[in-house]
């Protein structure tokens, strides 16, 4: 399939610079603690399950056993499962700053963050906003907080840059400076119980102008007897779905993810995209329209033509293949790698052969215009798998 026109300079879709890009992925909250005056407080998680502000809590030892309970944590008496949910290490973007030397010496040369957006949670696939960075990954939360409050949030020339808004732009100079590359997490299938648009539906119903934003199956009614109903992705609660028809997602909310596309990938709006990201990592993007990401990517290469867009697709290749063909994404997070190659290298009862290993690769290889196969993002492991070790 394809494998007779991606030769050509005209077919070319993927970005040049993506066919040698060394990844590393970043949690942001988990990966270094640059500056303890920003850390997470126990009011920066309403919102984020398990709902708990009451329980003794503190920023958690960064070297401790993962699956061993803190003193602060044993004294609620809840599970392991409990208390991991609320634990925060204070993870932030001067960790990252600190550490681009060690990146740099290690050989990657391009980073895909995990959400960054401002969010209750840990991993912040619950996000408040789109065009924020979490102030708690800044260097002064309190006054991101002030300016946030001054915006009209749907209404992009209100906009303001705050002190994490603008840690984020120095990180990304620092990155382009040393010749590196940068993507962000895009989570626009859903939004998060303390995003402001699903803070208005909740308080004012249908009578909220974003009431048209999310997937709501009832409306609050004391009169007609009826409860505020909303679907959520996987049907978590703390995740409302925004809405979908034929185009994918809606105007309102569609409109508000095409401006903060832009504020990322071209954050002086002057046209030229050098100081923003370099691409877009999308989460369950199996979950959102092909028409809304057909539309979505010529947005993104309106902005930047050398963009680099990879998706979180689970699946075969027959069912990868509608996306990969260059008019939605150049890549996906390619799982099917990492478990080809945990059956040859890791499995203990059922490993396969290395006439098998070879010829399973090749079958995926191939299953994709050849371009495809070099910027595919080959992993062995993720945020959302067991850590391979």
């Amino acid at each position: 399939m394809g494998q007779s026109t991606c030769g050509s300079a005209a077919a070319e879709f993927v970005p040049g610079w993506a066919k040698s890009a060394v990844w590393y992925q970043i949690f942001p909250e988990r990966f270094r603690n640059g500056d303890p005056d920003n850390d997470p407080t126990l009011e920066s998680m309403r919102g984020a399950w398990p709902h708990d502000l009451s329980e003794p809590w503190q920023v958690h030892p960064w070297t401790s056993d993962w699956y061993e309970l803190a003193p602060y944590e044993r004294d609620n008496g809840k599970s392991f499962w409990f208390n991991v949910q609320r634990r925060r290490y204070g993870g932030d973007l001067e960790g990252v700053l600190g550490k681009l030397d060690y990146l740099e010496e290690l050989g990657v040369n391009a980073l895909y963050f995990n959400p960054v957006f401002k969010a209750p949670s840990s991993h912040k696939y619950d996000g408040e906003t789109y065009h924020h960075i979490d102030p708690h990954l800044g260097p002064d939360p309190r006054g991101d907080l002030r300016l946030i409050a001054t915006e009209t949030p749907d209404d992009p020339s209100t906009w303001v840059w705050t002190a994490a808004d603008l840690l984020v732009l120095e990180l990304i100079r620092e990155l382009h400076n040393r010749g590196m590359r940068i993507i962000f997490d895009g989570v626009f299938n859903h939004m998060g119980l303390r995003s402001w648009p699903f803070r208005d539906v909740l308080a004012h119903q249908r009578d909220s102008r974003f009431s048209d934003w999310f997937a709501i199956e009832s409306w609050r009614d004391r009169r007609r007897g009826t409860r505020f109903v909303y679907r959520g992705w996987a049907g978590v609660r703390e995740l409302p779905e925004l809405r979908q028809d034929e185009d994918g997602i809606v105007p309102g909310p569609r409109k508000y993810i095409f401006d903060a596309t832009r504020r990322w990938m071209d954050p002086d709006n002057d046209g030229d995209p050098s100081d923003g990201i370099d691409g877009w990592r999308l989460d369950v993007a199996f979950c959102i329209s092909h028409a809304f990401w057909k539309s979505w990517r010529k947005w993104v290469r309106s902005i930047n033509p050398e963009a680099y867009l990879t998706a979180e697709v689970v699946a075969e290749p027959a069912e990868l293949e509608p996306y990969l063909r260059g008019d939605e994404f150049d890549a996906v997070m390619n799982y099917n790698f990492g478990f080809i190659c945990d059956e040859y290298f890791f499995a203990r009862e059922k490993r396969i052969s290395t006439t098998a290993f070879d010829r399973t690769l090749r079958e995926l290889r191939e299953a994709f215009p050849r371009q495809v196969g070099y910027v595919m993002q080959n992993l062995f492991g993720s945020h959302d798998t067991a850590r391979l070790a």
